[in-house]
């Protein structure tokens, strides 16, 4: 049985890909491909909805979505803590009453790359050990918002282990100073958009007479194509919100 999938925003260099993986897939098949002046309607009957468009338009698909009991996978950027938590309420409420096979389900990917997730959870696990961290990142001229969503969701795992180990973020000093980042989470994130990059993050750890730096790289979006076939097929049969490739990839296990 194959899975229709309905692409919003088509026409980016996300939205290609996933045009291509549908078409290579022998288990998915198109929907719809939805550019800036498609009807938000046109997804309706779709088993998926994949959406790679700007945080504004991202909001309205997630909202249909929710409201019209369709999966959505979102890789766009912006989806902060407080936001989720919102997606989250919306579908309690909308899924209250339906069986399984009609509940929406939300599933947040701000990076669809496996070396990305790894590179994230390996940072949280180094963030016990160390007090003094920063994240780099940098990515294409072409991309629009900074810092990252991928910054974003490093630094508040990064957050979330410090706490379950009973840790702060000490107050760093600089902060305010604009030249120090825009400080998610309590870590400090500084954002590069060069000619020439495709997708690059560094979370340094400082300790005593030592760094230590996680890197990670991409060289084109062709990165992204496990993680999104992965997140489609999961997608077709979630019930809730998802957040992060890490917890696609243990949803995909059981």
């Amino acid at each position: 049985m194959s899975i229709s999938v309905a692409v919003v925003g088509a026409t980016g260099r996300m939205g290609k890909l996933a045009l291509d993986l549908i078409d290579g897939a022998q288990d998915l098949r198109l929907h719809a491909a939805l550019d800036s002046k498609s009807e938000i309607s046109q997804v309706v009957g779709a088993d998926v909805v994949f959406d790679v468009t700007r945080f504004e338009v991202s909001e309205t698909v997630v909202d249909f979505c929710i409201t019209n009991g369709l999966k959505v996978v979102v890789g766009t950027s912006g989806w902060s803590a407080s936001k989720l938590a919102a997606v989250e309420a919306k579908l309690h409420t909308a899924n209250a009453a339906k069986p399984a096979n009609e509940q929406a389900a939300v599933l947040v990917i701000p990076n669809f790359s496996i070396g990305s997730m790894l590179a994230s959870k390996f940072a949280a696990e180094a963030a016990t050990f160390f007090d003094s961290i920063e994240i780099v990142e940098a990515h294409h001229a072409g991309k629009i918002d900074s810092p990252s969503g991928t910054a974003v969701r490093t630094a508040e795992m990064i957050s979330h282990a410090r706490a379950v180990a009973g840790l702060t973020q000490p107050l760093l000093p600089g902060v305010g100073q604009e030249a120090r980042g825009q400080v998610a989470a309590g870590v400090p994130i500084h954002s590069l958009r060069l000619a020439g990059v495709s997708a690059k993050q560094d979370v340094l750890f400082g300790g005593e007479s030592e760094v230590l730096t996680i890197s990670h790289e991409v060289s084109s979006v062709s990165s992204y194509k496990a993680g999104i076939l992965l997140a489609i097929r999961t997608a077709a049969t979630a019930t809730a919100l998802t957040v992060g490739l890490q917890a696609v990839v243990e949803a995909s296990k059981r």
